[in-house]
């Protein structure tokens, strides 16, 4: 697990409860239960603050770092999707976007990760298309600086939908490593009883897995969906899992840090 990504998780899956805010002793050690090393969490500490994500902070004589209010925005709207029992609804239209091609090649990749991200697949020639409008798309495009528009409509009647989510996406992988994720799966009766720490270990590294889909799987409606979409099922035993492993986990971030005071 790389560090970078074991501080977000951290922040969005923990400390959101506890007002956004740990002392950097306290994220070294809850990394560290992930077995990420002191110096690459400095490291990523260090990145995400200077990228805008952290902001330091020094309470009760701690010093720390806090979730930047655009920060605790991204991450609260990735809580709702990581948890979210379902899709959401969908009424029948498209969200097309064009974004403008220039820019240099890391600035392309990163309008792309963007968007994918925010649940759009491309279309090509600079088009990208998801079932319903991002809230998080203008705050996401505005630092790439590039110029976009977009159209929220439905398909000429003759066209299909599930014909279009085929050639947009690569459903067959998507179903593949929903499959996957969930043959990975423990069953709930093996990790009931574990302690604490590995119950946050446990935790941490579901999460991550499960959170890697947000990249990968844009949550299409079931309208558009092949019959018996794998991904319903691994959702569901993702839940189930992170369900049964939240209180001892919870348990370990309080022993770190000391009951919440909020």
């Amino acid at each position: 697990m790389q560090a970078r990504s074991a501080v977000v998780d951290l922040f969005g899956d923990h400390l959101r409860r506890r007002g956004w805010w740990a002392p950097v002793s306290a994220i070294l050690t809850l990394t560290g239960t992930v077995e990420v090393a002191a110096p690459a969490t400095r490291t990523a500490i260090s990145r995400l603050a200077a990228q805008g994500w952290l902001e330091p902070r020094t309470e009760t004589g701690s010093r720390g770092y806090v979730a930047s209010a655009r920060a605790q925005d991204r991450w609260h709207r990735a809580h709702e999707r990581i948890y979210a029992s379902s899709a959401p609804p969908w009424d029948g239209r498209w969200h097309v976007v064009h974004v403008d091609s220039g820019g240099d090649r890391r600035r392309r990749e990163q309008v792309a990760a963007t968007l994918a991200y925010l649940g759009y697949g491309r279309l090509g020639g600079g088009g990208w298309v998801s079932p319903r409008p991002s809230p998080e798309l203008a705050a996401s495009l505005a630092p790439l600086e590039i110029g976009w528009v977009a159209v929220h409509g439905a398909l000429d009647p003759v066209q299909d939908g599930s014909l279009l989510a085929a050639r947009v996406w690569d459903l067959e992988g998507i179903a593949a490593q929903h499959r996957r994720f969930e043959a990975g799966l423990p069953a709930v009766a093996e990790v009931a009883g574990a302690g604490p720490e590995q119950s946050y270990r446990d935790r941490t590294l579901l999460v991550h897995e499960w959170r890697r889909f947000l990249f990968r799987d844009p949550e299409l409606p079931r309208q558009v969906l092949p019959a018996d979409w794998p991904g319903h099922r691994s959702r569901e035993r993702f839940l189930e899992l992170a369900r049964a492993l939240a209180p001892a986990a919870d348990r370990h971030v309080d022993e770190v840090l000391g009951p919440p005071t909020g």
